[in-house]
């Protein structure tokens, strides 16, 4: 795990301690995010979760959070959750020219749910995976990765 100014997962549990009543709320979809307090590195996963994840389920949207994150904490990207969203056209949705507006309130609040449980340090069911891609797509350039398995609809990879 890479070490921050402060860590990254310590610092963000500390902004959410108020929101949390107990651990297993966290990974929890029905759970109201409405009146948590939302950090921007929570923000940038949530918005990511948002439009990566949208329609993969509660594992799907926890999968691709633990991937954001991992990166975040890997020395080959950048270290913070934002810099890994807004890093290039990494994530489609950055770059396709639709509005990034969170309008769907139940996405809304489930891809927030996957963000908190992500970032308060939830169980990565990815097994430290990096990349992810839909499973209807057939990029070539990941026949060089470790293949973690399919979960939600996506691949994922070490």
């Amino acid at each position: 795990m890479r070490l921050f100014d402060h860590s990254l997962r310590a610092t963000l549990a500390l902004a959410l301690a108020g929101a949390l009543a107990a651990p297993a709320l966290a990974a929890d979809p029905a759970v109201s995010t409405r009146n948590a307090p939302r950090s921007s590195e929570m923000s940038c996963l949530a918005e990511a979760v948002y439009f990566e994840a949208g329609g993969t389920g509660t594992k799907g949207e926890a999968a691709v959070a633990h991937v954001i994150v991992n990166r975040a904490e890997s020395p080959k990207f950048p270290g913070t959750v934002c810099g890994v969203v807004r890093q290039g056209c990494q994530f489609s949705y950055r770059c396709d020219g639709k509005s990034d507006a969170l309008a769907n309130a139940e996405r809304r609040e489930r891809a927030y749910a996957a963000a908190r449980a992500a970032l308060s340090g939830a169980p990565d069911i990815t097994k430290g995976a990096l990349f992810f891609h839909a499973a209807s797509a057939k990029p070539g350039w990941f026949a060089s990765r470790d293949r973690v398995g399919r979960i939600g609809g996506n691949v994922f990879y070490r």
